[in-house]
């Protein structure tokens, strides 16, 4: 009998809550960094994301640290005709991971 093959498993959506002042701002990703790419490309620069409703064993909670830009380039060519002839290119840099007890 022939073996099957083991279908690949898409990775989940996660959310991400970015707080800048008394606002919040969620993204999504499978990844932190997919979710700070999203938050470069709205103009975010120092980019402070925690997973939404999930903690560690011990109780804290991760926070992905990251150094986001933006720049304009041109549209690749293949682009459809609504979108502009210059786009936002966003660019993250993770600094590091923190975790606290308290958010």
């Amino acid at each position: 009998m022939a073996k099957r093959k083991a279908k690949k498993k898409a990775a989940a959506k996660k959310y991400y809550v970015l707080k800048v002042g008394r606002k919040t701002a969620i993204f999504t990703g499978a990844q932190p960094r997919q979710a700070a790419l999203k938050a470069a490309t709205r103009g975010f620069k120092d980019i402070k994301l925690r997973e939404r409703g999930r903690r560690n064993k011990d109780g804290t909670y991760t926070i992905h640290i990251f150094k986001g830009s933006r720049k304009q380039v041109k549209a690749p060519s293949n682009a459809p005709d609504w979108l502009p002839k210059k786009v936002w290119k966003p660019v993250v840099k993770k600094v590091g991971v923190n975790r606290v007890a308290k958010i």
